[in-house]
């Protein structure tokens, strides 16, 4: 079968979320939708604005820099926003753009950069929705705050550095059941009093719809598969 892509991606994206959201007993309305973006030039996303999506993910502060400022000035002024999310990982000295930038970060998972971070709010006096990222799986080549570690982290986000953590988000292993990973994340989120959950991606979303999701990052089955990277020479 043909993935769709463009506008109808995301109608039936929509559509397999609403039925998710059915299965579990949950208003649709409970879950956002973040359209990931990232690689994808504007003219593919141009359509998934026009079928009325406003909440996209990148994974680059730089990338997101030069794509998006140009794509919403082409946009009506009186429509409704469009809301970025950093859903990648951030260095600390890119702190200052992101704050900047986004609408949401999902990927606060250190104390340099939780420091970097509540430094750039004061100044800016401006709040982006904060994510701790947690690596459920301890995959060692994967950044995020291990589970036996968040309580803590989260604890000295809020009385060391004054930053407000909304949530939590994790990526599960590519070759582990998703859904033991799903529950460990709502469970650390509920004992810390976070209502926000962003987990689940285009093979698994259902799944994380199940478990609580709040944010689920979708990218394949909106947009396709992702551009090839270029060659060096280019």
């Amino acid at each position: 079968m043909e993935t769709m892509t463009g506008q109808h991606g995301i109608a039936a994206v929509r559509a397999d979320i609403a039925r998710a959201c059915r299965e579990a007993g949950r208003d649709p309305a409970s879950v956002t939708l973040v359209a990931v973006s990232k690689t994808f030039a504007a003219d593919a996303i141009a359509p998934v604005i026009a079928a009325g999506q406003r909440v996209f993910g990148e994974n680059r502060v730089q990338e997101a820099k030069a794509k998006w400022p140009p794509l919403i000035a082409r946009l009506p002024a009186d429509g409704p926003p469009i809301a970025l999310h950093l859903i990648g990982s951030l260095q600390s000295n890119k702190a200052k753009d992101a704050v900047a930038l986004f609408d949401a970060i999902h990927s606060v998972d250190r104390a340099s950069l939780a420091e970097a971070l509540a430094k750039e709010i004061a100044r800016q006096n401006r709040h982006p929705l904060l994510f701790a990222e947690l690596n459920t799986g301890a995959e060692p080549q994967k950044s995020g705050v291990l589970p036996q570690d968040a309580d803590a982290f989260l604890a000295a986000c809020r009385e060391r550095y004054k930053l407000t953590i909304s949530g939590l988000m994790c990526i599960p292993p590519h070759w582990d059941a998703p859904a033991p990973h799903f529950a460990l994340t709502a469970k650390i989120a509920a004992r810390n009093g976070l209502k926000l959950l962003s987990m689940g991606m285009s093979a698994d979303f259902p799944t994380a719809i199940a478990f609580g999701a709040t944010h689920v990052r979708i990218g394949t089955a909106i947009f396709g598969q992702r551009p090839a990277k270029p060659a060096k020479s280019e």
